[in-house]
């Protein structure tokens, strides 16, 4: 049996909440786009498994794409989501030193956060007790720009958009192989019924999936197939009644932020993520892990009730560098680091990715010239 071949003019590969920013960036550009997803749903990878918050840029390095786009994409999203009553709070978050020698890096955190635009207001201990009942600090910095957002709101919004576009989803389509010629990129697409697609554009926001599809993308030259890590992150619910307004993070730790607290638009409050680094996709939450992170947050809130801790779930960042290798950046390659024509593919997008996504969108765009 001869498989069906259809011709499109753009297709995203992954219905997160980058590839729907993307698609909706593209369609609203006069493009035909197809979006295809190999899961039932949408947006049911990293794109739901993560702390939903809106991060101000403070951490990453000046001028990398993290920074540029987080403060950016900051800007547009706050925008994005009033415009659109897509649920989100701009309730700001601490970063808190619990001791004397913490104190000292905090300095380092503020001047990093001001190279990249972001001001941060310090405070001593007693100020940040009294704004953080039972919170234990020796000193702190207040991001007032830091909020939380309805991740699956928001994506809603971004598919109703990219359809009112005239783009068209479609789910169970994972893409299995592809070549791309000077003519263009064939995608060989599975599911119930097998099909080809002709596209004079691709990207690739496949998330966890895309650097195994770039490697076997042929056309695509060895040095467009990075190698991914993965870091599982868990997430503890906190059951009840609690004191917090605010999100509150400890000092950033190798691979992560550090075991913090954040809240959903409920106000229920929830813990983590911390760092597991594994060689496969395994989403289980261990439940003893209870037992470590109740040690964490003790370190700055001796109140904690470590009964009332829940095994939420995990979530898996795709890292573009081991546990011992430091900083990654993102990695968005086009033609001119590639030599591929209209294809894009995204790589190593974790936090602050649900931020960034509707300037990496503006990005996508201008990549494909």
């Amino acid at each position: 049996m001869t498989e069906e071949s259809y011709r499109v003019q753009t297709v995203v590969i992954g219905a997160g909440v980058v590839g729907l920013a993307i698609a909706r960036e593209l369609a609203k550009a006069g493009r035909e786009v197809l979006v295809l997803e190999a899961g039932p749903r949408f947006g049911e990878g990293t794109s739901s498994r993560n702390s939903e918050v809106i991060h101000a840029g403070i951490y990453y390095p000046k001028d990398s794409l993290k920074a540029d786009f987080c403060v950016r994409g900051r800007h547009l999203l706050y925008d994005y989501c009033a415009a659109r009553k897509v649920g989100h709070r701009k309730c700001g978050k601490w970063i808190i030193a619990t001791d004397e020698a913490q104190a000292v890096r905090l300095e380092a955190i503020r001047q990093q956060a001001g190279h990249n635009g972001v001001q941060l207001q310090p405070a001593d201990g007693n100020a940040v007790r009294s704004r953080c009942v039972g919170v234990q600090a020796e000193a702190g910095l207040w991001s007032p720009e830091t909020g939380i957002v309805d991740s699956h709101g928001l994506m809603l919004s971004l598919l109703g958009e990219f359809e009112d576009a005239g783009g068209r989803l479609v789910l169970n389509s994972p893409v299995l192989h592809a070549e791309s010629t000077n003519h263009g990129h064939t995608l060989w697409v599975g599911g119930e019924a097998g099909v080809t697609l002709d596209a004079a554009e691709v990207i690739n926001a496949a998330g966890l999936g895309a650097p195994g599809l770039a490697r076997c993308w042929q056309g695509l030259p060895d040095s467009g197939k990075p190698v991914q890590w993965l870091a599982r992150g868990s997430y503890f619910s906190y059951a009840g009644k609690h004191p917090f307004d605010t999100l509150i993070y400890p000092l950033p730790e190798p691979g992560g932020l550090g075991v913090h607290l954040t809240l959903d638009m409920a106000g229920q409050a929830r813990f983590g993520p911390d760092v597991e680094w594994l060689d496969a996709e395994d989403y289980a939450v261990d439940s003893n892990r209870r037992v470590i992170f109740a040690e964490g947050v003790r370190k700055w809130w001796p109140a904690l009730d470590a009964a009332r801790l829940q095994p939420a779930y995990a979530g898996i960042r795709p890292k573009l560098a081991g546990p011992d290798d430091g900083f990654s950046d993102f990695r968005i390659d086009g033609p001119d680091e590639h030599g591929v024509p209209g294809l894009v593919n995204l790589f190593g997008i974790e936090s602050p990715g649900l931020t960034s996504c509707l300037a990496i969108a503006e990005y996508a765009n201008q990549k494909l010239g």
